[in-house]
């Protein structure tokens, strides 16, 4: 997709990390983009799936459309997950493929 056809209104944000400080990151990222009215793209993969046992991930997870926000099915269970995490669905276990999705059509990117 050529550069002017992104959305620059949406970030996407790709998440690797699976420590304290990028959740706290990632959850305040995310509250400030939707405040200024915007959107984002969330991927979860390699140890990052670990995120999914915070507390408050269901409540999390809310906070996003379900078509955008995903975590890659690969990761999960290859760090001894299976099934679905509490807050997400079936849909949004994912594969990288995903995450391509999200660097085409988020004007912004970052990784945590």
């Amino acid at each position: 997709m050529p550069e002017e056809e992104k959305d620059i209104n949406k970030l996407g944000i790709f998440v690797t990390n699976p420590h304290q400080e990028t959740w706290r990151h990632l959850k305040g990222i995310v509250k400030a983009v939707q405040k200024a009215g915007k959107k984002v793209r969330v991927f979860f993969t390699f140890k990052s799936v670990h995120l999914v046992q915070q507390p408050d991930f269901p409540e999390f997870s809310k906070t996003i459309p379900e078509e955008d926000f995903a975590i890659c099915l690969d990761s999960y269970t290859c760090e001894g997950f299976d099934g679905v995490p509490t807050g997400l669905t079936e849909k949004q276990m994912r594969t990288q493929a995903y995450h391509g999705e999200i660097v085409d059509v988020c004007g912004k990117y970052i990784s945590l």
